[in-house]
């Protein structure tokens, strides 16, 4: 009996554990003038014959206040031309060739200043895993 009024007090307290965390979104690092782009994902043909992923995280940073609220309000679009621009990459890429980040990160900045109109927000590339 003990034990289910535990587990009952147990689990009415979870709930406000979690609000009292703060709530809110958090971000995943970069400091207030960073813009994290969800994960880009695009399918490539593996050595075997079979299809793979190849996963590109990206990020902009934007120093001007100005423009970075051009850019928050732009990352559907941003993201669209990233993912555009990852697929045609990856259709490209021969079989059990690695990547090439600075050709990818040249493309998306070129894109990123297309997008927003103007230069002054910078592309940074975290990770490109293929699976």
């Amino acid at each position: 009996m003990n034990r289910r009024l535990a587990l009952a007090f147990g689990l009415t307290m979870i709930p406000a554990a979690a609000m009292a965390g703060g709530g809110g979104e958090k971000k995943k690092g970069g400091g207030a003038s960073f813009i994290q782009i969800q994960t880009l994902t695009a399918s490539i043909l593996r050595r075997s014959g079979a299809r793979g992923v190849l996963t590109m995280e990206v990020g902009v940073d934007v120093p001007n206040e100005q423009l970075r609220g051009h850019a928050q309000a732009s990352v559907p679009r941003l993201r669209a031309a990233y993912a555009q621009i990852v697929q045609i990459y990856a259709s490209g890429l021969p079989t059990a060739t690695a990547p090439d980040a600075d050709f990818l990160a040249l493309k998306l900045q070129r894109e990123t200043d297309r997008v927003l109109g103007k230069p002054g927000a910078k592309l940074l590339v975290g990770t490109i895993l293929i699976n």
